[in-house]
């Protein structure tokens, strides 16, 4: 693999994207990326729900 990242690989990376943006910026950016990822698995939960409902099956 080309790209192998450790754990003080990615610490450098952290404080260079802290420094660039700021605080304030990286925590609502990081809060913008979690309410996605947490509305695509919800988007991907429910579309699995009304599969099971419309072929009939019920999951308990």
């Amino acid at each position: 693999m080309p790209f192998r990242l450790g754990v003080p690989e990615l610490l450098i990376i952290l404080v260079i994207i802290v420094l660039l943006f700021g605080v304030g910026r990286v925590s609502k950016i990081s809060g913008e990326i979690g309410n996605a990822i947490r509305s695509f698995r919800k988007g991907i939960n429910d579309k699995d729900e009304e599969k099971k409902e419309t072929d009939g099956t019920k999951e308990s």
